[in-house]
């Protein structure tokens, strides 16, 4: 009898672990499935690249990068009591080759000055014909209009202009004047002398304005 009753507690007692057992097992499922249907659905991450808002490539538009401009001046003459000094004028050109630094800036200079109480000696009609910089040497090549009219000190001012001009962008560079094309050694009617290669050093120790 002992025995059976034995038997009976043990049978009752396993019985009753795996009932506990069970119920835990279900109750965590349970627990699982309402714990999935609460969680927020995430959003497609690909809906996330569509979105404008969102989009970094929309959110920051291309722009163009605005074209580079360099800082020239160009000389001209201004009367003093006693002599006539050379001036600089800032001009902005969109350019930043020498070369076209230069042509840009005789263009400006052989148009003349617009404004102000500023002048000029190089005769009206005067063209560049030409203008190379290599090795720290400008190379200027005007038409025979820039030899017309005026005295010395007419001539050396507007061979002052061109020096200068021509050194905006290198004030230690040599200068070459040639006019159609061939050395202009000698200038006006006057004979003024030319010995170059022209610096600006050059232009005020030999050349007095």
């Amino acid at each position: 009898m002992t025995d059976q009753q034995g038997s009976k507690r043990i049978s009752s007692g396993v019985i009753a672990a795996v009932s506990a057992a069970v119920v835990a097992v279900s109750g965590g499922v349970a627990w699982m499935t309402w714990n999935n249907s609460n969680t927020p659905a995430t959003s497609n991450p690909s809906e996330k690249l569509t979105n404008p808002q969102t989009n970094p490539k929309q959110a920051q538009p291309s722009t163009t990068q605005p074209g580079k401009e360099q800082t020239a001046n160009i000389y001209w003459l201004k009367p003093t009591e006693k002599s006539v000094d050379l001036v600089p004028h800032p001009v902005q050109i969109a350019a930043t080759q020498p070369n076209q630094v230069l042509e840009k800036a005789f263009q400006s200079l052989l148009e003349g000055p617009s404004e102000g109480t500023d002048s000029t000696t190089i005769p009206k009609g005067t063209k560049l014909l030409g203008l190379k910089v290599e090795n720290k040497e400008v190379h200027v090549n005007l038409s025979d209009d820039f030899t017309k009219g005026g005295g010395s000190t007419s001539m050396i001012a507007r061979v002052g202009q061109v020096v200068y001009t021509a050194t905006t962008l290198d004030p230690n560079a040599k200068v070459y004047i040639d006019v159609n094309g061939k050395p202009l050694d000698v200038l006006g009617g006057e004979g003024v002398e030319l010995e170059q290669p022209l610096t600006r050093e050059s232009f005020k120790e030999n050349y007095q304005l």
